[in-house]
């Protein structure tokens, strides 16, 4: 097979800096709608060559695996935090990205800077290059993920915290094993590569369970539960479940966020978390729950790295609170149950008017998720997040016009444009939601947390 010649070109000169990245990233981006995917046997070998050829960096790293449908971005950065807080180096790799590419790499806390992006990528780019032509050659996401490895190799991390890109069997990053493999939730979404049952896509995601290592995972539906579990048995792999090995109590939920207690085994915990939605409090105790049976701090300094690191967590695009007067929340929900849960999220703020500034992704159900972000809307916007991902506005305009006539609803192409027009003149005790995708939470965080 060959790529574009885009690719070829754009891989074939070394990388001097962001912008020569941004043009190779950029062109593999351009390149995954037309790249077949090598078959279910042959799904890890592009990212195995790669890795192989930059001398296997994820065989020196303590790993923690993270999957799911929603949930797994923000239970990485709240072990990060943990482990920060505990004073080991780690590293992070989550995807998509609010707003820059760099976003998925995450050193000691801390975005990549420039310098370091570059040197990871240029480590692995000669090898994509010589891939470019194989049979089954390596794609975008074989190049960001061995990048991820690349960097925390060569920054010397002492955990490395890997959220998986899509399903789990057949992701890239399941190339390492684990210290601890963690799955947050499971329901019905991609299901043109995932499945249309929540059997199939449990199974899918039920991948990155690896013999004998730890599983954690959250309150997953009965179906879903059922293969994960065979899976584990199947692997001796002990099984540790939200709500049953270890919980997660919300005693106080509001604007400043919440107060929890986590029980985990031996560890009983009264702290704070600094964000808004009681959802969150599964996935701070199933981060918990993923070091403590990683077995990475003594159960006293994992205690007190808790309280410290939790109370000074921070959720980019998840429930974010970037104004408050009037309200402005960014929040990536692009699922059912996700959007369920901003919607109550959004109710301790008591706020007369809601006000939705909603882009969707291509692929999604619309009537599955409108319904819901439309369901106590004041007026909606429809924007188109990204121009490569997002549905046309509109699509979401058209849907919701048929079905909410008395839901006032406007077009506004651009989603930086949507997220000030929206703005302007609201009351200060109204709300102003920008949601339906992760871009659009990027969105909303260009313009507002900059």
């Amino acid at each position: 097979m060959s790529f574009p010649a885009g690719v070829a070109e754009a891989a074939a000169r070394p990388l001097r800096d962001a912008d020569d990245l941004a043009r190779l990233i950029d062109a593999l981006v351009a390149a995954e709608a037309s790249r077949p995917c090598p078959p279910a046997a042959l799904a890890l070998q592009p990212v195995s060559e790669l890795l192989a050829r930059i001398g296997n960096p994820q065989r020196a790293l303590r790993c923690i695996h993270v999957a799911g449908s929603k949930g797994k971005g923000s239970t990485v950065l709240l072990c990060e935090a943990i482990l920060g807080a505990a004073g080991l180096r780690v590293g992070s790799y989550t995807s998509p990205h609010l707003q820059r590419y760099s976003e998925r790499y995450r050193v000691g806390g801390r975005e990549i800077g420039e310098a370091g992006f570059v040197a990871a990528a240029e480590r692995v780019r000669p090898h994509l290059t010589a891939l470019l032509h194989s049979e089954h050659p390596p794609g975008f996401f074989d190049f960001a993920t061995a990048t991820a490895f690349a960097l925390f190799e060569s920054e010397a991390v002492d955990v490395a915290l890997i959220e998986v890109g899509l399903g789990g069997r057949l992701d890239p990053t399941n190339v390492i094993t684990p210290l601890v493999s963690c799955i947050t939730s499971i329901e019905l979404e991609h299901t043109d590569r995932l499945g249309t049952t929540l059997a199939a896509i449990a199974g899918e995601k039920a991948g990155i369970i690896k013999p004998w290592v730890p599983v954690v995972i959250g309150d997953l539906p009965r179906e879903a539960f059922a293969v994960v579990e065979t899976q584990a048995t199947t692997c001796a792999a002990p099984l540790h479940r939200l709500g049953i090995e270890f919980a997660a109590e919300v005693t106080r939920a509001d604007a400043e966020g919440l107060a929890l207690r986590l029980d985990c085994g031996p560890l009983a915990l009264d702290l704070a978390l600094p964000v808004l939605g009681p959802h969150l409090a599964g996935n701070a105790a199933m981060a918990l729950a993923c070091i403590r049976h990683a077995d990475l701090l003594p159960l006293p300094q994992l205690a007190d790295a808790a309280r410290r690191g939790l109370a000074q967590v921070a959720l980019p695009g998840r429930t974010e609170i970037l104004a408050r007067s009037p309200w402005v929340v960014a929040d990536g929900a692009h699922t059912e149950c996700s959007a369920r849960a901003l919607m109550r999220s959004l109710e301790v703020l008591g706020c007369r008017e809601r006000h939705m500034v909603v882009s969707i992704s291509s692929g999604k159900d619309l009537a599955t998720l409108l319904p819901i972000l439309a369901a106590q809307a004041t007026s909606l916007v429809a924007t188109r997040a990204d121009r490569q991902r997002s549905l046309a506005p509109l699509a979401i305009a058209d849907w919701l016009r048929q079905r909410y006539p008395d839901l006032p609803v406007r077009i506004i192409e651009d989603p930086q444009h949507a997220v000030r027009d929206t703005l302007i003149d609201l009351p200060p005790d109204s709300l102003m939601c920008v949601t339906g995708s992760v871009y659009a939470a990027g969105a909303a965080r260009a313009v507002l947390a900059a």
